[in-house]
């Protein structure tokens, strides 16, 4: 009997109207923006994956629970609607609420780092790993090897190498390490799963040499139903019995809800140590707000504590990671070079392999970007050279193995017929990729240089007279007049 098609849990009952730019409007935008697709706006863009954070669709229930809005200042009844989602679903018994994830970051480094620790993790992540050095630590990586390698067909790409780690606690010693942070799923290997035996694996190194694990436990549902397809022993357990139990094997996680569970803001920080959650409500109340609202109206932490529970319900996750799938095996088809295999919430283009023509030093990935918005309206994101900034010691650029497009899939947002547009808008540009052209920075600011680095392609006249705001006005006025 074939296989019967599969179709998305749910129906459509409120839609967004979206339309399609020209090819010379689109050529305009880009140059604008500076050739960077953080810098588009979203009415300039027809199918927009730059980022599945905070981008998902709310459920009626969800939406439900926003008139419900308690908009205390101190104690709202959310809060604890959320405390209890955490704790049935996640297991931390102690919630921080925050804005969104990088604030659950910051809390946790301001609150275990102090200057000249040493922080090991499996593959950097931006936001997470800036925090860590602005709080005076040093970051590490320690992921397996066969995570730097894109073609690989390794499951668990994002596991430890529990070697690696060894060697940086015998470098500095255990009292120089404040916690392990292991991300799941690893965003930048491209949303790879850890094993639970490897998070069995690491809790136990680490509780023998009292070090703490902290999770990043912002995809750790798409990282369950991974385990559950692909652990020996693990596929008779439910999403939800593998995700506690992932929990489990950890001292903490920072949460940014803006992904898995499903809303627009929010996030959280999460702990056992009675001791730690004193002083990280102490702190959230100088960053975030007080402890019950972490900088969010009730009405959000309402649609956090539903989401989450909606996260974990097998039916939606398994039709959320089908989704990226499909993506991913028709771009697989046509010879298109991606991450294998395929992760969790994103289809991450090669594209070092796609765009051999250009060097290092170019930005491929930059480039890549750039040129699929041209081609096709579809807004993606650069996970390279760019993310990756500077050595804080040297200056120089950090290259990455890794130099990837994403094509990043929010959550019950489109259709499988958006995802045909998509496949079909990178496999043209496959086909005509030797005339991308690369790019050079005309502004590179100073923190996360992603999100607001400009550029102009490689050869082009570029005048810097100012600072980025006044090129930026000058390159709008050529884009409109053609003058400069």
């Amino acid at each position: 009997m074939s296989q019967r098609s599969w179709a998305e849990p749910w129906k459509i009952k409120v839609v967004e109207p979206i339309h399609m730019t020209t090819r010379s409007e689109r050529e305009r935008h880009i140059r604008v923006a500076g050739y960077n697709t953080f810098l588009l706006r979203s009415d300039e863009v027809y199918i927009d994956l730059l980022t599945d954070s905070g981008t998902s669709a709310m459920s009626d229930r969800q939406w439900a629970g926003m008139m419900m809005g308690d908009e205390a200042y101190a104690g709202s009844r959310n809060f604890y609607n959320l405390e209890k989602s955490v704790r049935d679903v996640y297991g931390y018994e102690e919630l921080i609420p925050t804005h969104q994830g990088r604030g659950a970051e910051h809390l946790l480094s301001k609150l275990l780092i102090t200057p000249g620790d040493h922080v090991p993790g499996n593959m950097y992540f931006t936001t997470t790993r800036l925090h860590q050095e602005l709080a005076g630590g040093t970051f590490h990586d320690v992921i397996i090897d066969e995570a730097h390698d894109p073609a690989s067909l390794h499951p668990f790409k994002g596991n430890i190498d529990l070697a690696k780690l060894d060697a940086i606690v015998h470098e500095y010693g255990a009292a120089r390490i404040p916690y392990v942070c292991v991300a799941v799923t690893v965003n930048l290997a491209g949303g790879q799963p850890v094993s639970m035996q490897n998070l069995l694996d690491v809790w136990s190194y680490c509780r023998a040499r009292g070090i703490k694990v902290m999770l990043d436990a912002t995809r750790a549902v798409e990282n369950a139903w991974f385990i559950q397809q692909r652990e020996v022993g693990m596929g008779d357990r439910t999403v939800a019995e593998i995700l506690r139990r992932m929990c489990d094997l950890s001292d903490g996680a920072t949460m940014s809800g803006k992904k898995d569970s499903l809303v627009n803001i929010g996030g959280w920080l999460g702990l056992r140590d009675k001791a730690l959650v004193a002083k990280a409500q102490n702190l959230a109340v100088v960053y975030e707000g007080l402890h019950t609202y972490g900088g969010l109206a009730g009405r959000d932490l309402e649609a956090m504590a539903i989401g989450i529970r909606e996260s974990v319900q097998e039916e939606y996750i398994r039709s959320r990671i089908g989704q990226v799938y499909y993506l991913g095996e028709r771009l697989q088809d046509a010879g298109v070079p991606i991450v294998t295999p395929i992760g969790g919430h994103a289809v991450f283009l090669d594209a070092a392999a796609m765009l051999p023509h250009l060097p290092r030093e170019q930005f491929p990935a930059q480039a890549l970007a750039a040129a699929l918005y041209v081609e096709s309206g579809v807004r993606a994101m650069e996970r390279g050279a760019v993310s990756a900034g500077r050595d804080p010691l040297t200056g120089h650029n950090r290259y990455p193995k890794l130099e990837l497009v994403r094509l990043t899939i929010p959550r019950r947002v489109y259709t499988q017929a958006h995802m045909d547009v998509v496949a079909e808008s990178v496999i043209s540009l496959f086909q005509e990729r030797e005339k991308v052209h690369g790019l050079q920075f005309i502004y590179e600011p100073e923190y996360l240089r992603f999100f607001q680095a400009q550029f102009a392609p490689v050869g082009a006249p570029v005048v810097l007279d100012g600072p980025a705001e006044a090129y930026h006005a000058a390159v709008r006025s050529f884009a409109l007049t053609g003058r400069r």
